[in-house]
C-alpha cells in the first residue's frame, strides 16, 4: 500500500504543477498583443491541459483506491474529498478558458488570472493541513 500511497502523492503534487502552472500561462495570454507569442501560448495552454488531465484522474482514482482500502473516516475526509471535488471543477474552467483561449474569446484581463492563479494555492493549503493535522 505504500507504493499506492507514492503514487497517490506523485500524481497529486503533478496534477497541483499543472494547474500553479496554467492560470500563469493564461495571465502572459491576457497580456499578450504579438500574433507569434498569442499562438505559442494557446500551443502551451492546449498542451499542458491535456498533459495535466489524465493525471488529475490518476490523482483521483488513486485517492478513492486508498480511501477504500485504509477505510478513512471523520470530518476532516469529507471536507477534503469537497476541495477535491472543487479543485476538479477548477481544473475543469481552466479547460474552458483554453477553449476560449483558443477562439480567441477571452473577455478576462491578467488581474483577474492572477487572483485565479492563487485558488489552488488556497486548496492545497487548507488539504495538507487536514490531511496531516486532522483536526475534526
Amino acid at each position: 500500500m505504500l507504493w499506492l500511497k507514492a503514487f497517490h502523492i506523485i500524481m497529486v503534487v503533478s496534477w497541483f504543477a499543472g494547474l500553479f502552472y496554467l492560470p500563469r500561462i493564461f495571465v502572459n495570454h491576457a497580456m499578450a498583443t504579438n500574433a507569434a507569442e498569442i499562438a505559442r501560448l494557446k500551443l502551451m495552454e492546449g498542451k499542458l491541459y491535456r498533459f495535466v488531465t489524465p493525471i488529475a484522474w490518476l490523482a483521483i482514482v488513486s485517492g478513492l483506491l486508498l480511501w477504500f482500502i485504509y477505510g478513512f473516516s471523520g470530518g476532516w475526509l469529507h471536507v477534503k474529498v469537497l476541495l477535491v471535488v472543487g479543485l476538479y471543477g477548477y481544473h475543469h474552467y481552466c479547460g474552458v478558458l483554453v477553449k476560449r483561449f483558443a477562439a480567441d474569446e477571452n473577455a478576462r484581463n491578467h488581474v483577474f488570472y492572477r487572483f485565479f492563479n492563487e485558488i489552488p494555492v488556497l486548496i492545497l493549503t487548507v488539504v495538507v493541513i487536514l490531511v496531516t493535522v486532522k483536526p475534526f
